[in-house]
């Protein structure tokens, strides 16, 4: 059996079981074309209310949006719920800092009188309430490989975390306006920022495939790596004060960003998605393996991946990253001790590996957009497309690794536990490319020092 023919089977039982009843897709239906008229009357509002505050090409991205929004509704339903409530959610927390309706002005201190604002949706409450729902889905998911309702519980804590992390980037879009017209942008600039994006990021698509797929079991993989995030940007945060919205550095100033920086994180997200997807893959091979020997590549790219943030978090070593560490590398090591019961809940070596598949071609896809687009706008700003700046050299590593996999696996029938290896330390590559640049080699792409 093929995997497509596996995935196609997969995917009536999770439709049949979430009440979807139209299969893969259908043709759009009157709720379809219901979200679609009311991302345009919002896109036209904004338009009317606030077109003078917006150049020729972000007027071309709002209106592209709306039909890009609705094609991912329609594409996937799940997506309109989570759309619609964090808008209403960040209108609410608009309409808090504006209680008068004047929306172009505002008082960022009440966020720190008003209740809801405080405790819950400012961008920065927001924002930890994602991060805690992030752990506590990974516990639950773990939790799951003995009890299915924890992973169920798993799953709509992701949801609740994703819901608050994309509120609370959209209410900190509206924040840096409040402190002033030259301040505010998308939130999509520095390493705090491009954190949550990519925790966000990473789990929609896990979610995608949990119910493309009808399995909950890679919950707890996913979630791992997800976590790893959380912990960074926890640091992050409360060591440099890294959630303070900071006026824009000139070289970010243009609309190319609202393009370039998530179709980045898109691959990112995606490829992250993959090596766990990789490393729950070679617990299912080797889940019947009583010796240990064949584990130990397995394990030392676990410990080396969780001695990334050691690394990449400070040039000396501090006791929060050798704990973390520590943690790290006994969760690695637990996970392949207790592989033969993880396994038996896993699913079939095939899914794992179609699942690897199509989130690094999806992953190579946006990625190739948005080295595109990077060179577009390098031009634009420095007036040359490539100048072999570190950022842009690792970016170009980073796509020909996976461009050589997708190669190797539709050319040479690339499949197994040489796939998922290299999955798996794919993710070091593409770390260092995000973080490892910009703590070792200064360039132009320098925005977010450690």
């Amino acid at each position: 059996m093929t995997s497509d023919s596996i995935a196609a089977a997969a995917w009536p039982q999770d439709m049949n079981a979430s009440g979807d009843r139209r299969g893969r897709r259908g043709r759009p239906d009157w709720t379809d074309f219901g979200f679609f008229l009311l991302l345009a009357a919002g896109a036209g509002h904004v338009l009317t209310e606030y077109g003078a505050f917006m150049d020729y090409y972000e007027k071309l991205i709002l209106i592209g949006a709306v039909g890009l929004f609705s094609w991912m509704g329609w594409l996937w339903r799940p997506l309109r719920v989570l759309m619609a409530a964090s808008g209403l959610t960040a209108l609410l927390a608009i309409w808090l800092y504006s209680p008068t309706g004047a929306l172009l002005q505002g008082d960022l201190s009440r966020a720190e009188s008003v209740f809801l604002l405080k405790y819950l949706i400012s961008s920065q409450s927001a924002i930890l309430w994602m991060c805690a729902l992030f752990a506590l889905a990974t516990v639950c998911y773990w939790i799951g490989f003995a009890s299915r309702t924890a992973a169920w519980l798993g799953t709509i804590l992701t949801w609740a975390a994703v819901y608050a992390g994309v509120t609370g980037l959209l209410v900190r879009w509206r924040e840096g306006h409040l402190l002033g017209p030259d301040i505010g942008h998308i939130p999509v600039s520095n390493l705090y920022e491009v954190f949550v994006l990519l925790c966000l990021v990473t789990a929609l698509f896990y979610l995608y495939y949990e119910r493309r797929y009808a399995t909950r079991a890679l919950g707890g993989f996913v979630l791992l790596v997800i976590s790893s995030l959380v912990v960074f940007l926890l640091w992050y945060s409360f060591t440099r004060d890294a959630y303070q919205i900071q006026p824009l550095v000139p070289a970010l100033k243009s609309w190319w960003m609202k393009l370039h920086v998530p179709a980045n994180f898109i691959g990112y997200g995606t490829f992250s998605l993959a090596a766990m997807v990789g490393f729950a893959y070679l617990v299912k091979s080797h889940g019947e393996t009583r010796t240990w020997k064949p584990l130990v590549p397995v394990f030392v790219l676990g410990a080396v991946l969780c001695a990334e943030p050691l690394i990449f978090g400070s040039r000396e070593l501090s006791a929060t990253w050798m704990l973390y560490f520590g943690i790290g590398a006994l969760v690695v090591g637990a996970i392949l001790a207790f592989r033969a019961p993880i396994a038996r809940r896993l699913p079939s070596l095939e899914i794992l590996d179609d699942i690897m598949y199509r989130a690094i071609a999806v992953g190579f896809a946006f990625f190739t957009v948005a080295t595109i687009l990077g060179a577009l706008w390098a031009a634009d700003a420095w007036g040359t497309y490539w100048q072999w700046d570190p950022k842009e050299t690792w970016a170009l590593i980073v796509w020909l690794n996976y461009a050589a996999w997708l190669h190797m696996r539709l050319m040479k029938g690339l499949r197994g536990a040489m796939s998922a290896y290299w999955a798996l330390s794919g993710l070091l590559v593409t770390s260092f490319a995000f973080l490892g640049v910009n703590m070792f080699l200064s360039g132009l792409h320098s925005y977010g020092e450690l």
